[in-house]
């Protein structure tokens, strides 16, 4: 029977201990009527809560397959409208604090998209000669826009096959809302950095000339993703000086200098699999959010492999921070006094062009 909801300043003072024994308990009343996600990025003490771990689309995908009636995903916002689309109908997406957003999703709106696509239209066919792509890391009515302009969505792991498929049904691409990956991965692909332009809202054609927008083969937004760009080259340097034999795996959000000197760029379930794949005695820099490098630090140990953070400074996804063991308590303990809170529900039509994005991205496999 539905009860008053718990009220979140009642655990703002709980100690890490006492949520701990009571998200357990409330864990074991729930069953599988929950299933609690844990992001990569998400600090130990939620982290170690989670039915599923992973990156954020591959989450969604495992909840949607699960018994639960109750998707709480431990990450952030974007994430969360993911699990609500990809979701069945009777399932319902949680966010444990409705704070926890990404700063580099916030730097691309629909608004400023959209004007984007209306000003490109005065240059050109924009319908018939721009695929609009956005980064998973977007919210839900930019995978909309992409959606009802016949666009797309990558994640990290697959965005040069999305950009391939991209530029065999019109010759340019919008990237957003992260240039790094965008530039990163065209680079790759062999686009030269001169056929790629960046796209600065609120500046008239984004900054651009005509001539530029015309000759461009990918138009890249100005966004980034803060914890990524700690990472400068000359830490990369500075490390190989002292340890020669090490090697270097970066994130593809990080700046093109990074990626240039690393060994190897790849998502972060790409740099697990190569870092636990590792020969022992090896030595490896990682230019990636902290909670997972220490994570993985901690796993190679035994191994014999070492693992560094590529910064010397201590930086974290405030916002996926966020999300702590007194909300996750919060929601539990509503939920089996049979209140939801923070849910995340993405309005009907913006789900149904978004997921239209999605599938075509899942089609692609």
């Amino acid at each position: 029977m539905m009860t008053a909801a718990l009220a979140i300043q009642d655990y703002a003072l709980l100690e890490d201990a006492d949520c701990e024994a009571r998200i357990a308990a409330a864990k074991a009343k729930l069953g599988d009527k929950v299933v609690i996600l844990g992001h990569h990025y998400q600090r130990n003490e939620v982290f170690r809560h989670a039915d599923f771990t992973g990156d954020s689309l591959k989450l969604s995908r495992q909840a949607a397959q699960s018994k639960a009636e109750y998707i709480v995903f431990c990450g952030v916002h974007f994430m969360a409208e993911v699990a609500d689309i990809l979701s069945r109908p009777e399932q319902v997406a949680i966010l444990p604090d409705l704070a926890a957003g990404c700063s580099m999703a916030d730097m691309a709106d629909l608004a400023k998209v959209e004007q984007c696509w209306r000003e490109l239209g005065e240059v050109l066919a924009v319908e018939d000669r721009v695929t609009p792509v956005t980064y998973i890391n977007s919210a839900a009515d930019l995978k909309g826009f992409c959606g009802r302009h016949g666009g797309i969505v990558c994640t990290s792991s697959n965005a040069a096959s999305i950009l391939e498929w991209s530029f065999t049904r019109r010759e340019k691409v919008l990237f957003f809302p992260d240039q790094h990956l965008g530039r990163n991965t065209g680079y790759r692909m062999g686009i030269g950095l001169d056929e790629m332009v960046v796209w600065e809202p609120g500046k008239p054609l984004g900054g651009l000339t005509e001539e530029q927008i015309r000759s461009a083969k990918i138009i890249l937004w100005q966004g980034f993703c803060s914890v990524h760009q700690i990472f400068r080259p000359e830490h990369i340097d500075q490390f190989l000086e002292k340890y020669p034999d090490a090697r270097v795996i970066s994130h593809p959000e990080c700046s093109f200098e990074v990626c240039q000197k690393s060994h190897y760029i790849g998502s972060t379930e790409a740099i697990l699999k190569i870092v636990r794949d590792a020969e022992p005695g090896s030595r490896w820099l990682v230019g990636t959010e902290l909670n997972l490098v220490n994570r993985l630090r901690e796993e190679m140990k035994p191994k014999g492999v070492d693992v560094h953070f590529m910064s010397p400074m201590v930086c974290m996804c405030s916002t996926m921070f966020r999300t702590d063991p007194q909300h996750l308590a919060w929601v539990l303990e509503n939920l089996v006094e049979g209140n939801v809170v923070n849910r995340i529900q993405v309005p009907e039509e913006t789900a149904r062009y978004a997921k239209q994005a999605l599938d075509r991205m899942l089609a692609l496999g």
